[in-house]
């Protein structure tokens, strides 16, 4: 694709482009879709999670994984608190709900775009406020 960061996504489990699978799916690390998904998708939990989707690639149903790289078709909303990158020929049906995201010229969405607010750190872990005793 083309984001800054010059490595390419890691793929523990691909899905091809002759595979179609309906209902949802749950992967850690990250997936490669080149057929169809007729259910969500979503990841383990782990902030790395990637899921990448070519230009053949095609998903009915939600999207709630951290890092998304979208070629193809999604109909249904993405949610992720990391990343999206949007091709030129991405087409998204649902609203898009980002941490980050970069689209090329020609990617449609037909949604709406709402940047999501960055996690709080865990209670305790935050910068301490100047008036704490012991700064």
């Amino acid at each position: 694709m083309f984001t800054r960061d010059s490595r390419p996504p890691r793929i523990d489990t691909l899905i091809g482009k002759a595979a179609r699978v309906h209902g949802d799916v749950e992967f850690q690390g990250g997936l490669h879709l080149d057929g169809h998904i007729g259910g969500g998708v979503r990841s383990g939990g782990a902030p790395d999670a990637t899921l990448s989707v070519s230009t053949t690639g095609s998903i009915e149903g939600p999207v709630e994984v951290p890092n998304v790289m979208l070629e193809g078709t999604v109909k249904g909303d993405i949610r992720a608190r990391g990343r999206v990158v949007l091709g030129a020929t991405a087409r998204v049906e649902g609203n898009v709900y980002y941490g980050v995201i970069e689209m090329a010229l020609g990617a449609q969405i037909m949604g709406k775009v709402v940047r999501l607010a960055p996690e709080a750190p865990p209670p305790g872990q935050g910068p301490k406020s100047p008036g704490t005793p012991g700064m």
